[in-house]
This record gives C-alpha cells, sequence and structure tokens, in this order.
C-alpha cells in the first residue's frame, strides 16, 4: 500500500493534474458576460469583440494608441506631498500611496505625455484609475498645470484623459483647493488660445466633474462610461425616485446636450487628429457680397431723392 501511495498516486496525479497555468487568460466581458481571450482583447483595444464593451484600458497602452508610431515623453512631474494632514482611517495615508506606487509604478494618478498626433505636437495628461482610484490631489493638480504650461509653450492642444472617483479625501480641503487650481490651468490654454479637449473615461465622478473635466471646449465620451458628480444611489435616496434608465452613461449625456460626441475607441485617434485639424487650419476669408435692394428701400430713396 505504501508503494501504491508512494509512487504510483503522485505519478499518477502529474500525468492527468494540469501544469502551472497563467493567470488572467481568459477575461469575463463586464458587458455580455462572455469570457474573452486576453490576447484578443489586447488586439480589440480592450473592447469586448462581442458586445463592444469598453473595459478599462492601461495608461501606457492608452498613450501608446494615440500617438504617432507610438512614440511620446513623459515630463517629469512634482513629488507628491507626502501626508500633509497626518491622515490615518483603517491605514495610514503613507501607507496606501506606498502601496499604490508599488502597484503602478508611478509617483501619483496622473501622468503627462508628449507627441504627435497626425503630425502635429500634442500634450496629454492621463489619469490612473488603479492609482487610489484615480483620485485627485495636490499631486493631480499639480500636475494639471504643469500639462497647461507645457502646451502654452509648445502651442500645442491639452487632452485630458480623466478616470476618477474625485477628490483625494485623505488630503481634506487641500485636495478641494485643486478644483479651482484645474480651472487656472484651463484658463492658461484658453488665453494662449489652444484648444483643450477633455476625454470623460469610465469613471469620471465627484469633484473632477466638478471642475475641469466638464470646462473642454470639446467633450468626447468613451461608450458606456460613468459620468457624474454623485453616486446614482445616493441621487436616488435624496430625491426619492427612480432614475431613468442608462442615467450618468456617456450616450444619456449626448443625448441631454452634456457632451459633444461619444466615440468609440478604435476611432478616438483619428477623430482627435480630425478636430484639431480643422481647429488649425484657418477659415477662408468670407467674400462681401452687396445684398439686393428691397422694392422698399429703393421707393424710399426714391421719395428722398424727389
Amino acid at each position: 500500500m505504501n508503494w501504491i501511495t508512494n509512487s504510483v498516486l503522485p505519478k499518477i496525479k502529474a500525468l492527468v493534474q494540469p501544469r502551472d497555468v497563467p493567470e488572467n487568460l481568459w477575461i469575463k466581458c463586464g458587458g455580455c458576460g462572455e469570457m474573452i481571450f486576453h490576447r484578443n482583447l489586447e488586439e480589440n483595444q480592450q473592447v469586448c469583440p462581442n458586445c463592444e464593451h469598453h473595459m478599462r484600458i492601461g495608461a501606457v497602452e492608452r498613450l501608446e494608441l494615440l500617438f504617432d508610431g507610438e512614440k511620446h515623453d513623459r515630463i517629469e512631474l512634482p513629488k507628491p506631498v507626502l501626508d500633509p494632514l497626518k491622515f490615518r482611517d483603517r491605514k495610514r495615508y503613507t501607507d496606501r500611496l506606498k502601496e499604490a506606487q508599488a502597484k503602478t509604478g508611478e509617483d501619483d494618478a496622473i501622468i503627462v505625455a508628449h507627441g504627435k498626433m497626425g503630425g502635429a505636437p500634442v500634450v496629454i495628461a492621463l489619469f490612473r484609475f488603479d492609482f487610489m482610484g484615480g483620485s485627485m490631489g495636490v499631486a493631480v493638480g499639480d500636475a494639471l498645470v504643469r500639462a497647461a504650461e507645457l502646451a502654452k509653450a509648445q502651442k500645442a492642444p491639452l487632452v485630458v484623459f480623466p478616470a476618477s472617483g474625485g477628490a483625494r479625501m485623505q488630503e481634506g480641503i487641500l485636495s478641494l483647493m485643486q478644483m479651482p487650481r484645474t480651472v487656472i490651468a484651463r484658463e492658461i490654454v484658453k488665453e494662449a488660445g489652444l484648444p483643450f479637449v477633455v476625454v470623460l473615461t469610465d469613471p469620471t465622478t465627484g469633484g473632477v466633474t466638478a471642475s475641469f473635466a466638464m470646462l473642454g471646449d470639446i467633450h468626447i465620451a468613451e461608450p458606456g462610461a460613468i459620468i457624474g458628480f454623485a453616486g446614482q444611489r445616493v441621487i436616488q435616496e435624496t430625491i426619492r425616485e427612480q432614475l431613468p434608465d442608462g442615467f450618468q452613461r456617456s450616450e444619456y449625456l449626448l443625448e441631454h446636450g452634456m457632451v459633444d460626441m461619444v466615440v468609440h475607441r478604435k476611432e478616438l485617434r483619428n477623430t482627435l487628429i480630425r478636430i484639431f485639424s480643422m481647429i488649425r487650419s484657418p477659415l477662408p476669408e468670407a467674400e462681401v457680397v452687396s445684398l439686393p435692394k428691397s422694392k422698399a428701400a429703393e421707393d424710399t430713396e426714391e421719395g428722398g431723392e424727389s
């Protein structure tokens, strides 16, 4: 019995048991529930090939999809001030920051890059939702101001991709002060006569929506993205009414005039290039044409001469 247990059974188990299989080879679509092979999803830009549901996409992957030849340069951003309020809930804020930095390899929830799209310079500020829910603290405000200054120096459009749960509670009032600071960043671009485009991704909520995210010259949204201030459950409990289907989704906001267009991820790069080319192209000079005089005007002139 010991011979069977110690020798034969392990060999049989080794033959029939699957070998080590990498995780996340198959990903379940949040829209239709289908299982999608990870390579097929990557080739389709993290969009479900069955129902076109737009899943969240990595920051680096998105930048490579946008810039010409996937070439871009990231700028160095100011180092975040660690725990200015000495905040602690279930964990110390410093510990949360360290965990997020180790997970993402980033200092904070935003990166700024510049390069060319369609042969013309563009500056992009991109939120990382995987860094503490893309929450907006002092470092994010600093980064957006720096992005605006870079766009002004390069005479380039500024495109911001928010993906955020809102202000960062661990920075308290300092986080809320970033709302007017990001508006100032937008004003820097506006005063320079440059386009400020916001591409709303899933999710864009809270203080981010209440500040720069709704002040773009042009608002583009990805299909199905959640865009709003307060959560749907909070709103329903406050007004004590059932909200309509699709409330706070991109398509609902388009229907109600809150965004200018909803664009599929595959078409986003070409759409942005087309918008920038239209803005850069000078308008044709209007030809001065004399309109024919009306019969009443002719009668008036004749009466005056007499």
